[in-house]
């Protein structure tokens, strides 16, 4: 049995390279988003994996991503599961102001508090505790149970909901996890264990050699 899980953060999305705080807000991707999801989906069929199944949030930049990697598979007729469980954390007042802005307005440790910490929300948004509150059952109920049975299943999503999901994979405490990083078009492969502990991990480099580091959420 293959009990693989592979998570992929979506590619650059237009806000990710304008620097802006995007959540629920809906970008599409950039040209170089769409070669870090092309790029994503070439690492796995180099690898030979091909799935059963893929879930999605309901945002356009992972829904985007999604479809790229499983066009570069000859995947076509894989079934798609599209969920808003799995979107971005709300950023709430913070949503399409650029960082720097943010910054002069609260100040670098208020925008520090509201980005990295764990259970700290934005003016009415989310705090991370707040999106593993709806991520993590999403995944006992949805995105398990096929895992589980056998099969191969691709989550492409954000960088929040993806840290939500590394909480549980990886055993993170809310300490630990405030300093986890999923890049643009970031690939992890797991395969479980029976018991849905985790077997092993590879954290697959397919960072393209003209892309900057990872621009905020």
């Amino acid at each position: 049995m293959n009990r693989t899980l592979v998570l992929v953060r979506h590619g650059e999305s237009e806000w990710n390279a304008r620097n802006l705080f995007t959540g629920w807000k809906n970008p599409d991707l950039t040209p170089l988003g769409v070669e870090e999801a092309r790029r994503a989906g070439q690492e796995l069929r180099r690898r030979d994996i091909l799935f059963s199944i893929g879930f999605t949030s309901a945002l356009l930049r992972a829904r985007h991503t999604i479809d790229l990697i499983i066009e570069e598979l000859g995947q076509s007729n894989v079934p798609i599961v599209r969920d808003r469980a799995l979107n971005e954390r709300h950023y709430g007042d913070l949503s399409g102001l650029n960082k720097d802005e943010a910054r002069d307005k609260w100040g670098e440790e208020q925008v520090r508090l509201w980005r990295r910490s764990y259970d700290v929300a934005p003016p009415g948004g989310e705090s991370l505790k707040d999106t593993v509150a709806r991520v993590v059952p999403f995944y006992c109920q949805r995105i398990l149970p096929p895992v589980l049975r056998g099969e191969r299943v691709l989550v492409a999503a954000h960088g929040n909901s993806l840290r939500a999901l590394a909480m549980v994979l990886d055993q993170l405490t809310p300490e630990s996890v405030t300093t986890l990083e999923f890049a643009t078009g970031a690939v992890v492969i797991y395969t479980l264990n029976a018991d849905s502990t985790v077997a092993s991990k590879d954290v697959v480099e397919c960072a393209i050699p003209s892309s900057k580091p990872a621009a905020p959420r």
